[in-house]
């Protein structure tokens, strides 16, 4: 029987998310690889041990996390039944809906049958009765926005998610979100987009801004670019990388040479400051306070140790900013 560490809270920070009352730990577990049946289920529930043991209260999935779809949702409503019963209320857990998640025209995008359905879905995988968080996973070009946001209107009104939150949305879908929800009396939380060193969207198109203005929380995916940023690719692609495998997340024909050469130099920066290539990328994004929290996927307890690392320095000084942004810019 599992018994979480006693001294769990001691070292990780926990942000305000926005202008809420709820908090996300600096690093929050992601759940989109490593979670399916295709990984050896106790080393799935080791990490997640780990995690909580280490201060990591968010878990964060989507309904179509796996593979297959569905398979991350319920390894961790068998995790959740077998080791975290006792500390559920300690647990941020998140889900989100857009993307294909079954045949027909009502298994993607952002209708309200879809959203709904699929939080129903999602619940009965993980065997929760809701969730902390709910998030439409992109915008729908073909739904108005006023039925996707009322679509998470209702979730909280039916007691099936506390929070709601936006992926993937441009700066002014977010804003027009924000506004709709305001009106409907259920604020916007969070915005969760893709941003690294690596991947500047969120500043270069005023996401960060936004969210600025708004008082809206964020948490970053792929901080560490798909793999690109944990030192694995110093020396050329690995032959069971995920860019060996030609994954549709990252191909082979990404590691240039360049690419490989600007990764050797924040490496050096890395170590000019005690961290790990990893550690770097994800105090980087946490720098300053403007993310409320990073994801990080794990394939095992000691990969997830190396990320929360980081945590033990988030401070850069102008001179290190400026050389990353010479390094990665140009």
């Amino acid at each position: 029987m599992y018994t979480a560490h006693p001294d769990r809270y001691a070292d990780m920070p926990y942000r305000r998310t926005g202008r809420s009352g709820l908090k996300l730990p600096a690093l929050s577990l992601g759940l989109w690889h490593n979670f399916g049946p295709d990984r050896p289920a106790e080393t799935q529930r080791a990490v997640l041990r780990r995690a909580f043991d280490l201060g990591v209260t968010h878990f964060d999935l989507a309904n179509n996390y796996g593979p297959p779809p569905g398979a991350a949702e319920s390894a961790l409503g068998e995790a959740l039944r077998a080791d975290f019963a006792p500390y559920r209320d300690e647990l941020v857990i998140s889900t989100k809906a857009g993307y294909l998640m079954w045949p027909g025209p009502y298994g993607e995008w952002g209708s309200r049958k879809y959203l709904l359905s699929s939080l129903d879905q999602s619940l009965h995988r993980m065997g929760l009765d809701h969730v902390d968080i709910f998030y439409s996973h992109r915008p729908d070009p073909d739904t108005p926005l006023e039925e996707t946001m009322g679509a998470l209107h209702s979730a909280v009104q039916q007691g099936k998610a506390l929070y709601v939150g936006v992926s993937n949305y441009s700066a002014e879908q977010t804003r027009e979100a924000a506004r709709i929800l305001g009106e409907l009396g259920t604020p916007l939380l969070i915005h969760q987009p893709r941003y690294s060193m690596l991947d500047r969207r969120p500043e270069d198109g005023g996401l960060l801004d936004a969210l600025d203005d708004l008082r809206v929380g964020s948490i970053a995916y792929s901080p560490l670019e798909q793999g690109l940023l944990t030192g694995r690719y110093l020396d050329g692609i690995p032959e069971d990388s995920r860019a060996a495998s030609d994954s549709p997340f990252l191909n082979s024909d990404a590691v240039t040479e360049d690419l490989v050469g600007r990764l050797r130099a924040l490496d050096e920066v890395a170590k000019s400051r005690g961290q790990t290539l990893a550690q770097l990328a994800l105090a980087w994004v946490l720098r300053g306070g403007r993310v409320t929290s990073a994801l990080v996927g794990a394939s095992s307890p000691r990969q997830l140790e190396d990320s929360v690392g980081a945590i033990r320095n988030l401070d850069f000084d102008a001179g290190e900013l400026e050389r990353i942004d010479a390094i990665v810019r140009g």
